[in-house]
């Protein structure tokens, strides 16, 4: 899989949202980034065991945060199962990966970015999400922080995932 993914610095002077949806868009490219140039079977080889880790895995389990955050937190939208998951398998976006259609994954995470992107578009922070988490009301500020967070740990962990495969370091 080969693709050229811009990656675009956040500004150093904007206003919350601009500052927020910026860093969360970097965050999107980096992974997107850390997966370039590879094919399936790289995308799938898993880290150390007992771990399960691997850059499709990371990918797939975007995918599902995407959509629980903006679609079934902030629109409200309900899910009995995800892409990848299910009740019984519950980690299915990191487990499933050894015949899983990488080009189509990339596909539904980048659906979901797109969705997360029109779910969000316009709203105020403030703005409180139609569904509780762990019995609260939660904002899109929080939800965009929270994202960005989701991504950078994320990202670290392909980073190693990334030096495993072929060496490649970097941002």
């Amino acid at each position: 899989m080969t693709t050229t993914t811009p990656r675009i610095d956040p500004p150093f002077a904007a206003d919350e949202t601009a500052m927020l949806t910026a860093w969360l868009d970097f965050h999107r490219a980096t992974l997107a980034v850390k997966c370039e140039g590879l094919t399936p079977e790289q995308l799938r080889l898993r880290s150390v065991p007992p771990s399960g880790l691997s850059l499709l895995g990371l990918v797939r389990h975007m995918a599902e945060v995407e959509r629980h955050w903006f679609q079934g937190i902030l629109l409200g939208k309900p899910f009995e199962t995800g892409h990848y998951w299910t009740e019984a398998d519950p980690d299915g976006d990191f487990d499933n990966v050894d015949t899983a259609d990488a080009e189509q994954d990339f596909a539904t995470w980048r659906a979901e970015i797109d969705a997360a992107r029109r779910a969000a578009e316009g709203l105020p922070l403030e703005t409180v999400g139609k569904q509780l988490r762990r019995g609260e009301e939660v904002t899109l500020r929080w939800i965009l922080v929270h994202m960005i967070e989701e991504y950078a740990r994320h990202n670290g962990h392909a980073d190693l995932l990334r030096e495993l495969v072929d060496g490649v370091t970097g941002e």
